[in-house]
């Protein structure tokens, strides 16, 4: 890869020239700047109920994961046989890759569990490209908290991943419980979830 005068690249493929373009993308403080289906994109910041979402699940997982992992928060997760680099609202991993430091992007294939919270600016995305991308990178579980869905708020935990799709789905209304498989063996109460 050859860079000219700081604004110009020759990368040896797409992949290489989109996280180029990524990490010199200027935006807002505090928006979160992806890659969805080789597009660069800004989402602006979260919704406070949002945070409130993001944070109960994020509570109950550490009640069940490994001492030695964690639950992250706008992690970037790549996918490049997708041309994705999201930013997801919380993934699981053990905490050995994030070691490494410096700007490095870590493997979605590392993740345990995704979760997406759908808010208008990306409710396509984490509908449709995020679920493909997770998917096509073997990410075992998918948990997609839907308030704004078309036929009321569910929640949905897709497994058994293959290709860009998953074989399996369970999804329930907001409000009722939803089972977490191993490694979590755990319900999440929804109960709580506000709406949109």
């Amino acid at each position: 890869m050859r860079e000219f005068d700081g604004d110009y690249v020759l990368a040896d493929n797409v992949w290489d020239e989109i996280v180029w373009i990524w990490r010199r993308t200027e935006a807002p403080r505090g928006c979160k700047v992806e890659i969805v289906e080789g597009l660069v994109t800004v989402a602006p910041l979260s919704s406070v109920a949002h945070n409130r979402v993001a944070e109960r699940v994020q509570r109950r997982l550490y009640d069940v994961i490994p001492e030695d992992w964690g639950v992250y928060q706008r992690l970037p997760l790549a996918v490049p046989t997708r041309l994705g680099l999201y930013m997801p609202d919380l993934a699981v991993l053990p905490e050995k890759p994030l070691r490494a430091g410096g700007e490095r992007l870590i493997a979605a294939s590392r993740a345990a569990l995704v979760g997406e919270i759908v808010s208008p600016a990306t409710a396509n995305n984490d509908r449709i490209h995020k679920l493909a991308g997770y998917a096509r990178a073997g990410v075992p579980l998918y948990l997609l908290i839907d308030g704004l869905a078309p036929g009321g708020p569910t929640v949905t935990l897709h497994s058994d991943p293959e290709g860009d799709t998953y074989r399996s789905l369970r999804a329930v209304e907001i409000g009722e419980p939803v089972a977490l498989p191993a490694p979590f063996r755990c319900t999440l109460y929804t109960g709580g979830f506000p709406e949109a």
